[in-house]
């Protein structure tokens, strides 16, 4: 009976843990209908018990994309970000096709099977329109057609040159095309010059004429002439050789019995004056550093460099037919001794007539500074403000005046009959001698500093002088 008990009793308990153990299978099998089994590793993320949606949501968050950096062929480069786009992923729809072919009542299968890896590529979503719109904002994929890109000469401050839009032109078409391919496959850079998206276009008949005229332009207005003023360079380059051409009243070319441009020689003679006008220093105005601190402006006098207009007149229109290719330093009818527009250089005799001073700088060193008297202000002898130059040196001389005569040791003439002397009949200097007891015009000196001054100056010093 006991025994019969025991069995009855093991069959009970046998039905129930085995009622018990199907009823958990099938309720882990309900679990994972809607959740992915054992073992499943999904783009190294650990699926296992994971609804779809939860491992949508971890796979987006390792979605990393910056953008893409278009670059055209002269280095321009445009970014398309993903947000200008809309750009979205989703692993909603392949992962669910994943999650269809496993069979959740085969779950245990899962436990004792080794987890293997899957891939799964995202649906990757964008606006269209932004993107193209995204292009346009760039400004790299503008587009011209073809019938309107230019090829023709024009003319600017530079000279005559071709305005060729027919070389290098983008084929727009290819271009967008990579660029979606590319943003697509999430690339960061696309480079429009080595992808190969330009291409020439043809020339018509009329435009291989403007071609051949072209090239005799380029050729008509190469010089290699350039002038020399001092340490100056002036280049005859093509923004001046492209006005030689002779031009006829509707403003086209002219040509000769051989089919060569003809030069107006009256532009070139037009040219030497301006230049002459720009480097002629003769009497002009000069912005002067004083050596008491401030910069004056001296007007006139008799120093400077003066060119020769007639002989470079004809130098250049030889030079130019000639094609000649050289340095050239003009013809100059007076020197100074620099040329250029700074020809004072840096050793000068300075005379400061407000102060009555007079100095003397050497190589940019100043060797003397002496007190003087220069013409006398209340009898209208005063003494003219320019810039001139020693022009003679004299010793033991005696100057001649209408109402004077007098004896000088030292005379270094720097203006016609204005010069600078030594004045024996004065014993005092500088101050305000000049107002009412002033010079006829000349610059009295002190003996000992006139006498350094004749043994140190050269013939063509200029003299600054000013009030």
């Amino acid at each position: 009976m006991k025994k019969k008990n025991f069995l009855k009793g093991f069959m009970i308990g046998f039905a129930i843990i085995t009622v018990s153990i199907f009823s958990m299978y099938l309720g882990l099998s309900n679990y994972y209908k809607d959740r992915f089994g054992y073992n499943t590793w999904i783009n190294g993320v650990y699926c296992t018990g994971k609804s779809l949606n939860e491992v949508n949501e971890e796979l987006i968050k390792m979605c990393h994309y910056e953008g893409l950096t278009i670059t055209d062929s002269s280095g321009k480069s445009y970014t398309i970000h993903p947000e200008d786009v809309g750009l979205t992923f989703d692993y909603t729809e392949n992962l669910k096709a994943y999650m269809e072919k496993q069979n959740p009542y085969l779950w245990i299968d899962y436990l004792f099977k080794p987890g293997k890896e899957k891939q799964v590529e995202p649906k990757v979503t964008y606006d269209k329109e932004l993107f193209a719109n995204q292009l346009v904002i760039a400004g790299i994929f503008e587009e011209i057609p073809d019938k309107d890109r230019r090829f023709e000469i024009s003319k600017d401050e530079s000279g005559y040159y071709l305005l060729n839009e027919r070389v290098h032109v983008m084929d727009v078409a290819i271009a967008t095309k990579l660029a979606t391919e590319a943003f697509e496959g999430f690339k960061s850079e696309l480079n429009l010059e080595t992808e190969g998206c330009y291409r020439d276009l043809p020339l018509t008949d009329e435009m291989l004429e403007t071609a051949s005229l072209w090239e005799k332009l380029s050729q008509y207005q190469d010089c290699r002439i350039v002038y020399v003023f001092g340490e100056e360079r002036v280049p005859i380059d093509s923004a001046v050789t492209c006005d030689f051409l002779l031009l006829d009243e509707n403003g086209g070319f002219v040509y000769d019995e051989t089919g060569a441009f003809c030069t107006d020689e009256e532009k070139v003679y037009a040219y030497v004056d301006r230049l002459a006008d720009e480097y002629d220093t003769v009497g002009t105005t000069r912005a002067f550093q004083t050596t008491r601190g401030d910069t004056v402006y001296v007007e006139g006098g008799i120093y400077g460099n003066l060119i020769d207009r007639k002989a470079e007149k004809e130098y250049l229109l030889w030079a130019f037919l000639e094609r000649k290719e050289e340095e050239h330093e003009p013809a100059y009818l007076q020197t100074a001794r620099k040329q250029g527009k700074n020809d004072i250089g840096n050793t000068y005799i300075e005379v400061d007539m407000t102060n009555q001073m007079l100095y003397y700088y050497q190589e940019g060193k100043l060797e003397i500074e002496t007190p003087v008297v220069t013409g006398n202000m209340r009898l209208g002898r005063e003494t003219p403000d320019g810039t001139n130059y020693v022009y003679a040196k004299q010793k033991n001389r005696v100057l001649r005046g209408r109402d004077y005569e007098s004896f000088v040791k030292y005379w270094i003439p720097v203006k016609g009959a204005i010069g600078i002397h030594d004045a024996s009949w004065r014993s005092n200097y500088g101050g305000d001698i000049y107002l009412t007891d002033g010079s006829h015009g000349c610059i009295n000196t002190p003996l000992e500093e006139v006498s350094r001054l004749y043994e140190m100056v050269e013939i063509g010093t200029p003299c600054v002088m000013f009030y």
